[in-house]
C-alpha cells in the first residue's frame, strides 16, 4: 500500500475512480469523431451511402463477434481470479489476447483490400468509382478504425501484463483492482466497436 493512502480499500477506490475518469475521456474522444462522421454523412448522404457499400461487411461482422467473445473471455478471466483460480484466469486471458490479435490481423487485411482498390485517405485516395465526397467517408473510416485498432493493441499489451501478474500470483480474490481496471478498459474498446460497426458497415 502506498504511504499516501490510509487503507487498501481507499487505495483501490481511488484507482477505480481514476480509471473511470480515464475511460470517460476516451469516450469523449471517440464521441467527437463519431459526431464529425455523422455531420458529414448528413451533408453528403449519397456519397457516404455509396462508399459504405464498399465496406467489407463480412470482415467487419466477424471482428464484431471476435471482440464480443473477447469481452466474455476477459470477464471469465476476472471471475476466475475472484475465485482464486490462477490457471483458469491465465488461460482465459491468453484466449482474449489471441482474439484481440485476430481482430488486428483482420483489420490489416481489410485495410489492404481498400488500399488496393484505391480507397485510401486524403490525397492518397485514387478511386474514380465513387462521388468525390466519398474520400471523406474513407478518411474518417481510417481515423475511427485506426484509432480503435490502436486501442485494441494497447489493450492486448494490458492483457499480457495482467496474465504475467496472475501467473506470478500478484492478485488474490480480495485484491485485484488492477485486473478490474484492465478488464474495464478492454470492455470500453469493445463498446466503441459496437458503435463503429453499424455506423460504418450497416447504414447502407
Amino acid at each position: 500500500m502506498s504511504s499516501q493512502y490510509e487503507s487498501i480499500a481507499r487505495q483501490h477506490a481511488t484507482a477505480r475512480v481514476g480509471m473511470w475518469l480515464f475511460l470517460g475521456s476516451e469516450s469523449m474522444l471517440f464521441a467527437g469523431l463519431l459526431a464529425l462522421f455523422a455531420a458529414y454523412r448528413i451533408s453528403y448522404p449519397v456519397a457516404f451511402y455509396e462508399a459504405a457499400k464498399h465496406a467489407n461487411l463480412v470482415l467487419g461482422t466477424i471482428n464484431t463477434y471476435v471482440l464480443l467473445t473477447s469481452s466474455l473471455t476477459v470477464a471469465l478471466a476476472l471471475h476466475a481470479t475472484e475465485l482464486g483460480k490462477r490457471r483458469a484466469s491465465v488461460a482465459w486471458l491468453l484466449v482474449s489476447i489471441a482474439l484481440g490479435a485476430t481482430f488486428d490481423v483482420l483489420k490489416i487485411v481489410e485495410y489492404a483490400q481498400h488500399v488496393g482498390e484505391g480507397f485510401s485517405f486524403g490525397h492518397y485516395y485514387t478511386s474514380t468509382l465513387l462521388p468525390t465526397p466519398a474520400v471523406l467517408y474513407f478518411t474518417l473510416y481510417y481515423a475511427l478504425t485506426g484509432l480503435h485498432a490502436l486501442h485494441v493493441t494497447a489493450g492486448i499489451v494490458v492483457l499480457i501484463w495482467l496474465a504475467l501478474k496472475v501467473r506470478r500470483g500478484d492478485f488474490t480474490p480480495a485484491s485485484h483492482v488492477a485486473f478490474e481496471n484492465g478488464a474495464l478498459y478492454w470492455h470500453l474498446v469493445d463498446l466503441v466497436w459496437i458503435f463503429l460497426w453499424p455506423l460504418l458497415y450497416l447504414l447502407r
